[in-house]
């Protein structure tokens, strides 16, 4: 009975020891300490990663307590902070709990790819495993062989821990445009001349790149409705300068609007083969359900807006009003 009650006494104490460990300060390295969890780690390994970052947590009792509470299979990958006065049990919490930090990328509307591709190299917290593949590549890593990269990213603002694949990124924004344009493409007009939801991406890119105005860009969309309707050639100059590629200097040239290459709606019917830049859902929405309208020619006037015509003899003066430069033909 002695030996029983004896037994009972230093488990007691030992709870009561371990208690009083999980509710004491962390000693750190500096005020705040920053740390990741690598994803598949487990709790031995996910608590050397605290250590070796600079907060001194006992491993035995930290592990410990972990059993006890039943938390030691939730960890959750991820980038933390921690600041001075922390302790064991509330640093336990933030690691079941997913209170990590997040830094975020923005991939903005009418961006390439390719610019796309440039921050997120230059992204400090990202971890850069595309780094060196070709935009196929990329797409076959998404699952996604069996189309161009270009536009198929959806802009917006993505929130990641530190350490995150820059795949993994990309395969979110990929889902989110995937999404979107399912979405839009089910809302589409019932007199709409587009064939599929890529035709609707590609027309959305161009929309999004001619529109100076967010109210304009149902109008926009419409002229080149239109245009499709009645097998009018787009002539939209971006889809020009993304045909150029590197070549182009930032001037376009008259020499350009007739160079032809597989993306310059000057020379060639329709739409072209694939988009030419990120839509926004805006662009999307108005690329599947546009403005009514009569009118078949647009021009820039110099203040983001545009102005609409329904002939070519009106788009002329319209022309010679605000920027001949700038026409439509």
């Amino acid at each position: 009975m002695r030996t029983l009650k004896f037994g009972v006494l230093v488990m007691l104490l030992a709870i009561a020891y371990l208690a009083w460990s999980a509710l004491g300060s962390v000693p750190l390295a500096s005020p705040t300490v920053e740390f990741s969890i690598q994803r598949g780690s487990s709790l031995r390994a996910a608590t050397r990663q605290m250590v070796d970052t600079g907060i001194a947590l006992s491993s035995w009792q930290f592990n410990l307590l972990a059993r006890l509470s039943g938390m030691d299979t939730n960890i959750k990958a991820g980038s933390y902070a921690v600041s001075q006065g922390i302790t064991p049990w509330q640093i336990l919490r933030k690691l079941t709990q997913g209170d990590f930090t997040q830094v975020e990328v923005v991939f903005i509307e009418g961006w390439t790819v390719r610019q796309l591709r440039a921050a997120l190299d230059a992204h400090p917290s990202v971890r850069h495993d595309t780094r060196g593949m070709s935009d196929p590549e990329i797409m076959e890593k998404l699952g996604a062989s069996d189309r161009a990269a270009e536009g198929w990213f959806f802009p917006n603002t993505y929130l990641f821990g530190k350490g995150e694949s820059d795949l993994a990124i990309l395969a979110r924004a990929h889902r989110a445009m995937q999404k979107q344009l399912e979405s839009v493409w089910m809302q589409r007009a019932a007199d709409s001349p587009l064939q599929s939801p890529y035709e609707a991406l590609i027309l959305a890119s161009i929309v999004e790149k001619e529109t100076g105005r967010g109210e304009d860009r149902g109008q926009i969309a419409g002229v080149f409705t239109n245009r499709l309707r009645i097998g009018m050639r787009l002539q939209t100059d971006p889809t020009v300068i993304y045909g150029l590629g590197s070549k182009f200097d930032g001037n376009l040239r008259k020499r350009d609007l007739v160079t032809d290459t597989p993306h310059n709606t000057y020379t060639r019917d329709g739409l072209p083969p694939s988009p030419i830049a990120i839509p926004g859902l805006a662009s999307l929405r108005a690329a599947v359900k546009p403005d009514k309208t009569d009118a078949l020619f647009f021009v820039a006037r110099g203040d983001g807006s545009s102005e609409f015509s329904r002939s070519l003899d009106q788009h002329n003066r319209a022309v010679a009003r605000y920027q001949r430069a700038g026409a439509k033909p």
